[in-house]
């Protein structure tokens, strides 16, 4: 290899590692490694960025925009009344929740399709003495098998259709996956019915914790005119020191201040309300400074006007990762105080305050009745959800939206237009017409993922032009060469699977096209054969919960530990993969 392509290996593979280890964002991963490129002489600019020009990531801002209307007005409320039954029978009501989740994820971004029906399906599970770990891990695989049955059904068919139309190639047709996706999403859909009853465990969700666990009391107290914390910073006045304790209410006068602040002033008679187990509570009438204001009680009152339970999912750019509560001022900045931390299945316990944060930890805190409202657009948490919270009503609007969808889709379908410009143009509709704000707009996009799009674009210009991608399509060539093009595309296919457990799907689908169309062009392949087992292959993302964004998003709420990804994905994805192969290389 040339020394260009022995640079671009060094940089891909430190690029993987650092997106594995979760080091820094992938966005900040993509884009150093593009710059690394850059400034060596790898790329040209107009390579590095090209991908900023490509229609896929203009088209997946636009469909970020489209999925948001849908949940901004409830046009998806037929589908959970038509998911949520009484829950007699468990496979039955996995058929029920994972079909039209299936469906709608192969037209809708299925991130705001977890969003919304995530935190319903648990409180539906919890009302009933399920489990929600037994139906959340089958909604995220079922909005996974649906987003690859159509173009715009997933990120990644875009991006390989992308990249596909970079490489002189005609871009994908709006259902020209659907012929292999669907067989493979139905198989997926039947194996994920008939074995999640068998291989997912009842978890302990931190819902459940917060009605049952030791996290069930709350006491308010005065603080004493005179006394030892009477004109004293919050923050300085120790109130934190016992284990598993959280100050979530601060009031004057009978009012309450606006938000609990280390920096507020104590002052005589103001009541402080507390939250904690029941030993830890009554520990306070041994502090300094402080008397009872009333017995001991459930926080219900937390469900009021005032306070609410949330689940917020920590996301994997967010700025809370790898900093501790305080380090992060998080009573500050969000106006919310945690009162339980989960882990991989686990109420994390100790002094929560100093244990740092990591990706896909839950959160379990009060605050005020905005917080949802406030940080749903954020890229601090994947998930805010309230406990308790009741299905939201479906706006007048939202047949509007689901006509646009729909015009969308079926004028996309038989040509009239690009989906570029389709995607355009309803984004544009509903902002004209008030759905939406531009704001609401605006913030509907994730931009990281944006750019991590547009600069995979060059990435991959860099595995082309250094000739790194036909290097390895001549190392593959070598070493499944003796199995014929078959046993070489299958190979292909399986490193595909590999990467994206690891890496997003979207970088592991751009990442190694490049290699799948040289080794096409080496063995007489067809390449938009290829490119589909790419497209479809980079989408298994089963079995870790780092490996897709809903996964993520269901990981804590559904009490998860890592194992369960590992114990229901694999199955799912060797069946999934054999129909792939099957349907891609031997047909």
């Amino acid at each position: 290899m040339s020394g260009d392509a022995w640079l671009t290996l060094a940089v891909v593979g430190a690029a993987v590692v650092v997106l594995a280890r979760d080091w820094v964002a992938p966005a900040v991963a993509f884009v150093g490694a593009v710059a690394v490129l850059l400034v060596a002489g790898v790329v040209e600019p107009t390579e590095a960025f090209q991908g900023f020009s490509n229609p896929a990531p203009i088209t997946v801002a636009a469909l970020y925009v489209l999925a948001r209307a849908v949940e901004r007005t409830g046009a998806l409320q037929p589908l959970v009344y038509a998911t949520l039954g009484k829950g007699r029978s468990l496979r039955l009501s996995l058929a029920r929740l994972t079909t039209p989740v299936a469906a709608a994820s192969a037209f809708l971004n299925n991130t705001p399709i977890i969003a919304m029906l995530s935190p319903q399906v648990g409180e539906w599970a919890d009302k009933r003495g399920h489990s929600p770990s037994r139906y959340l891990m089958p909604l995220s695989f079922a909005a996974i098998l649906g987003g690859m049955t159509t173009l715009i059904g997933t990120s990644t068919n875009l991006v390989v259709s992308g990249l596909l139309e970079q490489e002189g190639y005609e871009p994908f047709g709006m259902f020209e996956l659907t012929g292999i996706a669907l067989p493979v999403a139905l198989i997926g859909l039947v194996l994920t019915i008939l074995l999640s009853p068998i291989l997912l465990p009842d978890r302990r969700p931190p819902r459940r914790e917060a009605r049952r666990g030791k996290r069930a009391f709350s006491v308010r107290m005065r603080v004493l005119p005179g006394g030892p914390l009477d004109g004293v910073r919050v923050g300085d006045a120790e109130l934190g020191r016992l284990e598993g304790l959280v100050l979530v209410s601060h009031e004057r006068a009978g009012e309450s201040v606006a938000h609990v602040s280390p920096a507020a002033i104590l002052k005589g008679n103001d009541h402080l309300t507390f939250v904690g187990g029941a030993d830890t509570v009554l520990d306070l009438h041994g502090l300094p400074g402080l008397e009872s204001a009333q017995e001991p009680h459930l926080p219900d009152e937390f469900g009021s006007h005032r306070h609410a339970f949330f689940e917020a999912v920590v996301a994997p750019e967010s700025p809370l990762v790898g900093r501790t509560l305080v380090e992060s001022h998080f009573l500050t900045k969000y106006q919310a105080a945690v009162v339980a931390i989960h882990r991989a299945g686990e109420a994390l316990h100790g002094r929560l305050a100093r244990t740092p944060l990591r990706v896909g930890d839950t959160l379990l805190l009060i605050a005020d009745e905005d917080f949802r409202e406030r940080w749903r657009d954020r890229n601090d948490f994947l998930l805010v959800a309230r406990l308790g919270d009741s299905t939201p009503p479906m706006s007048r609007k939202a047949g509007v939206v689901l006509g646009v969808a729909a015009a969308i889709v079926l004028l996309a379908g038989v040509g009239v237009l690009p989906i570029l410009h389709l995607s355009l143009l309803g984004a544009l509709v509903l902002v004209g017409l008030g759905i939406l704000t531009p704001g609401e707009a605006k913030d509907a996009i994730d931009f990281d993922v944006i750019v991590v799009i547009g600069a995979a674009f060059g990435l991959a210009a860099a595995v082309e032009s250094s000739g790194l991608g036909h290097a390895t399509a001549e190392l593959v060539a070598t070493a499944f060469g003796r199995f014929g093009a078959p046993g070489t595309l299958a190979g292909i296919v399986v490193a595909t699977v590999g990467l994206s457990s690891v890496i997003t799907n979207n970088a592991a689908a751009a990442l190694v096209l490049p290699i799948a169309l040289s080794t096409a062009t080496d063995f007489g392949i067809d390449p938009r054969s290829a490119a589909v087992a790419v497209a479809l292959a980079a989408s298994a993302s089963f079995m870790t919960p780092v490996s897709y964004q809903t996964n993520l998003m269901v990981y804590g709420p559904g009490g998860y530990k890592f194992g369960d990804y590992v114990r229901l994905g694999t199955p799912l994805t060797v069946v999934v993969l054999v129909v792939l192969l099957w349907a891609t290389v031997f047909a």
